[in-house]
Parts: structure tokens; C-alpha cells; sequence
């Protein structure tokens, strides 16, 4: 039996592979991505395995991407999906590139429609059991989606949750209409706020290697005969 495997390759950008795997490969030059792409394949083919037609494709991304398909007459680069984020090439306030990553609409509609069902499951307990319980859910979904880039696309799911909290607390009773002033202070009691939990790529490799920190000021090492130099 051949198992197929899915493979995305982006010059400038990456690659996915998947059966139960996805993965993002980045090159410089399409020359490089393409190599890889055939020596990948070439070697699935040896264990009767297979990149998937349909999902393995190179696209143009990166630093450089939307200049050079401006040049070609092209439209701005694609997007692609990984681990329920949508990459994005955009441009930072500073104009330099910026790698932007979102919530996958897909992804939001879908826990959107979750909470919405599970919230006429729980229409008749009590506010602070809701409010407790909803706060357990923006508090694990922005431990996952919290980046940089995103907090726009957060902050429109945070405020759908409120609108469905506010309608279920207004249908459990005809008389209360559940004015503004009540859920804005119900809100703020229960449900956190968005912010960034996550550094970005850069602020992680600089954990990483210390070495790179402009602020270490750290200078270039020479290696010399009988030991090393700054």
C-alpha cells in the first residue's frame, strides 16, 4: 500500500509534508526548491510512499516575493495554512517585510460554532458558572493564538464570544434585554483581554543565541593557535 505524503515548497518560503506530518521548507532560489522537491520525492518512491499531487506545490513567499511578482505583472504573493495559522506577506509599520500570521478562518467559524452549541447546553446555569467557563475558553485559545499579527482577528473573536453570551443570557428571559452597561461589566470580570503571549521568531532566536543580541555587544570571535580571542 503507497501512503502519500503532502508536501508544500515555497521559494523564499516553505514546503508541507503530511500523512499524519506537515512540513514548511524555505529556499532562496526556486532552483534549490525544486531540487529538494525531486530528491524528496525520489526518496519517498524507495518505501512505496508519495507526495500528494494536490497539496504539494511551490509557491513564491518571503522578503523579496511581492517585489518580484509586482515586476511580473503578478498579483500579490499566495497565503498558505499551517498548524491553524494563515501566513501572510505583509508589510510592517517601520515598511520593512513582516511575516503575518492569522487564525485560520476555517479554524475561528469552527470553535465559534462549538462555543455557540455548547452555550444552549449551558443557557440555565448560573452567570459566574458561564462567565468561569467562557473564560477557560478564551484563555486556551489565546494560549495558542496569541501572536504577534494577530491580535485583530482575537480581538473579533473575543467580541463574538460577548455578543453570544450576551443573546443567551437575554433568552433565558423575555424581561431582562441584558443592556450594554451589564455585559460590558460582566465582561470585565470574567473574560481576559487580548494581548500577545507569544515573542515573535526573531525574540526566540536571540533566547537562543545571546550571541545575536545587539545589546550584548558581543564582537566577532577569532580562533587562534594556543586558544581564542574576542
Amino acid at each position: 500500500m503507497r501512503r502519500e505524503f503532502h508536501v508544500r515548497f515555497c521559494e523564499g518560503g516553505g514546503v508541507q509534508l503530511s500523512s499524519a506530518t506537515r512540513l514548511i521548507v524555505g529556499f532562496e532560489h526556486e532552483s534549490d526548491a525544486r531540487r529538494f522537491w525531486t530528491a524528496v520525492r525520489d526518496r519517498l518512491e524507495e518505501f512505496s510512499l508519495s507526495l500528494h499531487p494536490e497539496k504539494t506545490r511551490l509557491i513564491q513567499f518571503g522578503r523579496f516575493a511581492t517585489a518580484r511578482r509586482a515586476q511580473r505583472g503578478l498579483r500579490k504573493p499566495e497565503t498558505f495554512n499551517f498548524l491553524g495559522f494563515t501566513f501572510i506577506c505583509s508589510i510592517g509599520r517601520n515598511g520593512k517585510f513582516l511575516l503575518k500570521r492569522k487564525t485560520r478562518r476555517d479554524r475561528l467559524l469552527a470553535k465559534l460554532k462549538q462555543v455557540k452549541a455548547e452555550m444552549r447546553q449551558r443557557r440555565h446555569q448560573s452567570i459566574p458558572e458561564q462567565g468561569n467557563w467562557l473564560k477557560q475558553v478564551l484563555t486556551g485559545y489565546f494560549a495558542y493564538y496569541a501572536v504577534q499579527t494577530n491580535g485583530r482577528t482575537l480581538s473579533a473573536f473575543r467580541n463574538r464570544i460577548i455578543e453570544l453570551w450576551r443573546r443567551s443570557l437575554q433568552r433565558r428571559s423575555q424581561k431582562d434585554r441584558m443592556a450594554w452597561a451589564r455585559i460590558t461589566k460582566l465582561v470585565n470580570e470574567f473574560l481576559p483581554r487580548v494581548r500577545n503571549l507569544h515573542p515573535s521568531p526573531l525574540d526566540r532566536f536571540v533566547v537562543k543565541h545571546p550571541r545575536w543580541e545587539p545589546s550584548a555587544r558581543i564582537g566577532l570571535a577569532r580562533i587562534c593557535a594556543g586558544g581564542a580571542q574576542q
